[in-house]
């Protein structure tokens, strides 16, 4: 791995010291010996209260005030892992949830020159006005107002200068730390830290990339053209680069406003209603949804309509997992557990061979059960998660990452409807749109569309398939692979198959014996005449002998092939 650095190897980065400080600092002095100590912290003989260092997590308070110590880059990985509530307890999750970006804005002259380096033109060439105190601001980036020469109000978010370069230098240490954790805590080897600092490292380089965001946002916009309660930002691509995003500003109520919404003339549950539709339709439609809708980023619009912005952390489910989520819904709200059981295994959530599935479906019954036919006032998504998160981590299974995004939406989405006091049930606003989507896909455009990716797949297969048989040969003939063949099944065949040969073989002796004893009886040359008295006195000789025993062997023979054949009843 580009990033594996061994202990040695980090004693020149120079956090080094100040992270073991924080650790004494925080009371985590063991952690920091085992980590960063002579002999991998094992200089001593392991007591009882190592070995629960080893396995169990260390205070969620401290590991929060740690992180927030270290900095921005472990902020977001904090952040991260307060969405893996499959890997951690509850407790943690939601001490880790408090972590927030606290950083200063940087200064005008620094997003200045960020925006002209990008754009390489002046600041006023492209913006009329620009308001140099940001709207908000992150570890990532910040955001401010600008006025385009056509007049348009827009946003513009503009990534912090040097923040790449520093996150690359924190993720060197995550996997030096996260390496040393696996080989020190049993704990890291279990929860897996450096897949999850992998997992860290790709998102929040999608996050660095406006470009990629910018795409995002376009795709919403397409996937909501047609639908007019949702407004989707419109992003300028002539003033946006992959460090400045140029997009619509949206003038509006932040979704948590309730007092505000309701003095412009709104109704809060109509506003949580195009809330949850527009989540039943981004889950159950498209396969694409907006994984971070908390009240900053859900306008309510002046005219009714609800608004979506920051696009940087989207979810992506594909047709079959959407079908399988879909099973989910309708399982749950029609209280068929076969179904939900069936969707499970599909996914491949759960494991027939490893796991009890009959405890599994008691337990998912009776945590399921009490929160049927309740609104959004009585039931809380979060309760149901939290149950959720016990039965996997009960039952060791491991949720993909989108999965989790999708939990997490799920009880942002309802913490929004109960702020606007909506009464709703999310299961029966999501029902129609779960009935759709399996509905799609027996239909006969969906089964064409199915059929033509299957062919043009195969096809591919097909087109290739010379190529992988020539690489496979060429490497057998050099002697770097070994083509080994095996069948199993076919015994009976062979046993068929060895005794028809064997009475062949039998025929073909007899036939050969026949021949042989009437040639020698026939022949005029007779070998080693003597005279013997049987029946009176007769010339017999060896070559005569030789012919009727001949005779005398193919006659037994053909008398125990024919019996043999009777025997078999295939005569």
């Amino acid at each position: 791995m580009a990033w594996s650095r061994s202990v040695s190897g980090i004693r020149g980065v120079r956090r080094f010291g100040t992270i073991t400080r924080i650790l004494l600092k925080h009371g985590l002095g063991d952690a920091a010996e085992r980590l960063f100590g002579k002999s991998g912290g094992r200089a001593r003989p392991e007591s009882e209260e190592d070995l629960v260092l080893r396995s169990t997590f260390p205070s969620p308070r401290r590991i929060r005030l740690v992180l927030e110590e270290l900095g921005p880059s472990f902020v977001k990985l904090g952040q991260l892992m307060s969405t893996r509530a499959d890997l951690f307890p509850a407790e943690h999750i939601e001490e880790l949830k408090k972590l927030q970006d606290r950083v200063p804005p940087i200064p005008f002259q620094d997003v200045r020159a960020v925006i002209e380096g990008e754009l390489k033109k002046p600041l006023d060439a492209f913006f009329a006005e620009f308001t140099e105190e940001c709207l908000a601001a992150a570890s990532v980036g910040q955001v401010h107002r600008a006025r385009l020469h056509s007049g348009e109000a827009v946003a513009v978010k503009v990534i912090r200068p040097g923040i790449e370069k520093k996150i690359r230098q924190d993720i060197r240490l995550m996997y030096a730390l996260a390496e040393r954790m696996e080989s020190s805590f049993e704990l890291g080897r279990v929860l897996g830290a450096v897949n999850l600092v992998k997992e860290f490292e790709r998102i929040i380089f999608r996050e660095l990339d406006m470009l990629i965001e910018a795409g995002n946002m376009e795709k919403f916009a397409l996937n909501f053209k047609e639908v007019d309660e949702i407004h989707i930002p419109r992003v300028y691509w002539e003033c946006t680069t992959r460090s400045v995003l140029v997009m619509e500003h949206i003038d509006g109520i932040k979704m948590d406003q309730v007092e505000e919404i309701v003095a412009a003339g709104l109704d809060p549950g109509e506003v949580a209603m195009i809330g949850l539709r527009s989540f039943s339709r981004q889950l159950m439609e498209f396969g694409y949804f907006h994984a971070d809708p908390h009240p900053g980023n859900t306008i309510v619009m002046r005219d009714g309509r609800v608004s979506l912005v920051d696009f940087g952390i989207i979810g992506y489910l594909d047709e079959e997992t959407m079908r399988q989520i879909a099973n989910l819904f309708l399982g749950y709200a029609e209280h068929d557990y076969d179904m939900i059981m069936d969707a499970l295994m599909d996914a491949g959530l759960i494991d027939e061979e490893n796991m009890d599935l009959t405890a599994f479906r008691i337990d998912l019954k009776d945590m399921s059960e009490p929160f049927y036919g309740r609104s959004l006032q009585n039931i809380s998504v979060k309760d149901v998660y939290d149950q959720l998160m016990v039965l996997v981590l009960k039952y060791h299974v491991r949720l993909p990452r989108n999965l989790l995004l999708l939990f997490k939406t799920f009880i942002q989405t309802e913490a929004l409807g109960k702020i606007l006091g909506s009464d709703a049930s999310i299961l029966e606003v999501t029902r129609p749109y779960a009935k759709k989507l399996l509905q799609r896909g027996y239909d006969a455009r969906s089964l064409f569309r199915n059929l033509g990716r299957d062919s043009r797949t195969t096809a591919l297969q097909l087109k290739t398939l010379p190529r992988y048989v020539t690489d496979i040969l060429r490497q057998t003939a050099k002697g770097t692979q070994r083509i080994e063949l095996r069948h199993t099944g076919f015994d009976p065949i062979d046993r068929q198959l060895e005794k028809g040969v064997n009475r062949l073989t039998v025929g073909m002796v007899i036939a050969a014996s026949i021949l042989a004893a009437a040639m020698v009886l026939n022949s005029d040359q007779q070998v080693m005449e003597f005279t013997v008295d049987i029946f009176g006195l007769r010339t017999l000789s060896l070559t005569s002998i030789l012919g009727i025993t001949g005779y005398v062997i193919a006659t037994l023979l053909g008398l125990w092939l024919i019996l043999s054949i009777i025997r078999s009843g295939r005569l």
